[in-house]
């Protein structure tokens, strides 16, 4: 598999914001690749640049092997995109505003194919209700039928699941998962949520301030390995020093105001347990979660971390 997109030192400044600075990074062809930063981090501007609605100031774009400048046309006429909340005619029926961006897109498509992609994204059954009596998720689900509408080889989708409740979520989540393993697209998603990221991402970039923090697979960057395991217990202090003193120092990390921190493969946490136990630690809570999540966690919060993953 070939790289769909390839960014390459790219930046944009707006005056003396530097919204995106030095970025690289590729999407290899059949994809989902998740985008991750917190809100201001610089994803939408980088989208922004990747469907040329904003130039960049330096660097380069290449998709589908294209010079993004050189080949604007020829490259968007293969993306389908939403940004943020797709814009839809709330007064038109879903049927009619599939048709009216197939129509903007420059395609002739039969009204069977448009039920088809209704069907696609869990809608046919309201094809021909008012957008405006639709659920913010239906909306979402119909936002990406107009994404798609002309077959496009990428799709890009900025905080697809904002602003949705759990089963908005699931929804999407399972659509994007269908479009990659059924229909064999190319997606970039980007989000601040990490924990969504992982369940449909094979590759991550995590960028802050506009610059690239960690990129890989996703199966390699949640190593089990790196689990980190917040332990309370009715005395900290107490707790901290039994571990220290005993066969798992070598996981004991901090100590922080309200709990004890350790780092291990999380096979192990049974027999962190047993030893509690044996040193008669009364233990409040015990909470188990990737060492990602937590430097994730400290870029979104300020709080510390305990390592910063290696690229």
């Amino acid at each position: 598999m070939g790289s769909i997109i390839r960014v390459d030192r790219l930046t944009k400044h707006f005056r003396d914001i530097k919204a995106v600075e030095d970025l690289s990074f590729s999407v290899e062809e059949g994809q989902v690749y998740g985008f991750l930063g917190q809100n201001g981090a610089g994803k939408s501007t980088t989208i922004r640049m990747l469907l040329t609605l904003i130039q960049p100031t330096s660097g380069s774009i290449d998709i589908f092997g294209m010079n993004l400048q050189r080949h604007r046309k020829e490259i968007l006429r293969q993306v389908g995109a939403i940004i943020e909340r797709p814009d839809l005619y709330k007064y038109l029926t879903a049927l009619e505003n599939l048709r009216i961006f197939a129509t903007m897109s420059g395609i002739k498509i039969s009204e069977k194919k448009l039920m088809d992609q209704l069907a696609m994204v869990g809608l046919e059954q309201r094809a021909n209700s008012k957008v405006k009596t639709y659920s913010q998720g239906m909306k979402q689900r119909l936002g990406i039928a107009t994404a798609l509408v002309h077959d496009p080889k990428l799709i890009i989708l900025d905080e697809p699941t904002n602003g949705l409740d759990p089963q908005g979520i699931a929804d999407i989540r399972n659509l994007i998962l269908m479009l990659s393993s059924e229909r064999n697209k190319t997606l970039l998603i980007s989000s601040h949520l990490l924990s969504e990221i992982e369940l449909i991402a094979d590759s991550m970039l995590i960028i802050d301030k506009g610059k690239k923090l960690v990129e890989g697979r996703v199966n390699d960057l949640f190593d089990p390995a790196e689990t980190v395991v917040e332990l309370k217990t009715t005395n900290d202090e107490a707790t901290f020093e039994k571990l220290s003193g005993s066969g798992f120092q070598e996981f004991v990390q901090e100590r922080r105001n309200d709990c004890v921190l350790l780092k291990l493969h999380r096979n192990r946490i049974p027999e962190v347990l047993k030893e509690l136990v044996r040193m008669e630690v009364n233990v409040i809570s015990l909470h188990s979660k990737h060492s990602l999540e937590d430097y994730f966690l400290s870029l979104t919060t300020g709080q510390p971390h305990v390592e910063a993953p290696k690229n």
